[in-house]
């Protein structure tokens, strides 16, 4: 659990808590829980629907099975991606991502509500929905979404994103496959449940709502930092992963002077942190290890390198 990044700990933490509790308050039925039933996400035209089970909806779980995957997952690819981004850009994309798998699950329950009403009521507009669903809160009160299987599928994309090429095993698969075809099959195995079966208790459209938020999230943080990129003192991505895996931020200046000889000497003025030559050559490895993802991969790091990485990213 040292090893953890932060903010993934504390999310295994507060979802296993959660799903502690929700044993402990136990059922109200064969299929349900009580606190589900609570902070669970309802279809937002049911009498039960509060705007806060956008939120909390992620911190429920429906059984063992479910929190044992999501966690897993979770721990594998959220630790990789925390490192890389940052805990604050982590946690902030995590819960973004859960609340747009919730609106993505609301917009396709209020699909299939209109289209079962419509076919028992012919000529029924979007506008007489509510009286409808005002009849029927009974059974509506009872379509509860509930896990964090959609910021889960984010982040599942943002590691095939951060990380492309990389070679992973799933099993069964005997042989590793690279990251950007696994999230590509993951997507469309969810696309194709979604679209073939019905009635089987999961939230495919919620998955699918996790990975697109998080694709356009991506797609505009990359966007804001490559503005300019190339023709601009705009610092790049890898600068600022440089500062981040340092751990301190030289917020000195650089300052040039010509000296007799012709050349040029720069002068560092570094924190008072930084005065150790063990941190100085610390740093100046690190930024090696990171220019040559930019220039080559991450592939293309030894397996010293790899370990290198995380290791600093920890301190």
């Amino acid at each position: 659990m040292r090893n953890i990044p932060i903010v993934t700990k504390n999310l295994l933490i507060v979802n296993v808590v959660a799903f502690l509790v929700c044993l402990l308050m136990g059922k109200n039925g064969p299929d349900g829980y009580v606190l589900n039933d609570l902070l669970g996400l309802h279809f937002f035209l049911a009498s039960d629907f509060h705007i806060y089970q956008l939120f909390t909806y992620m911190f429920m779980h429906g059984g063992f099975e479910h929190i044992i995957f999501n966690m897993f997952a979770l721990w594998m690819f959220g630790c990789v991606v925390e490192r890389v981004w940052g805990p604050k850009k982590f946690l902030f994309y995590y819960i973004a991502c859960g609340v747009g798998a919730g609106l993505f699950q609301e917009a396709a329950q209020a699909v299939q509500f209109y289209v079962v009403a419509s076919s028992q009521l012919p000529g029924l507009s979007f506008s007489d929905l509510t009286v409808v669903a005002h009849n029927s809160s009974a059974v509506l009160n009872q379509w509860t979404t509930v896990g964090a299987s959609g910021a889960i599928y984010a982040i599942l994309l943002a590691f095939g994103m951060i990380y492309p090429n990389e070679r992973i095993f799933i099993f069964p698969l005997p042989i590793p496959i690279k990251a950007k075809y696994f999230v590509i099959g993951y997507a469309a195995i969810e696309l194709f449940s979604a679209l073939a079966t019905t009635g089987d208790g999961v939230a495919h459209i919620a998955h699918l709502g996790g990975m697109v938020f998080g694709f356009f999230m991506i797609r505009y943080w990359r966007k804001q930092v490559d503005g300019g990129y190339g023709g601009s003192h705009t610092a790049d991505a890898f600068d600022k992963l440089k500062n981040m895996f340092g751990g301190k931020r030289n917020t000195g200046k650089r300052n040039f002077t010509y000296t007799r000889n012709d050349s040029y000497t720069s002068q560092y003025e570094q924190d008072a942190e930084c005065t150790t030559n063990e941190k100085v050559v610390s740093q100046e490895e690190i930024d090696r290890i990171l220019d040559k993802i930019r220039k080559s991969g991450y592939d293309s790091l030894t397996k010293e390198e790899k370990q290198s990485l995380f290791d600093q990213s920890n301190k």
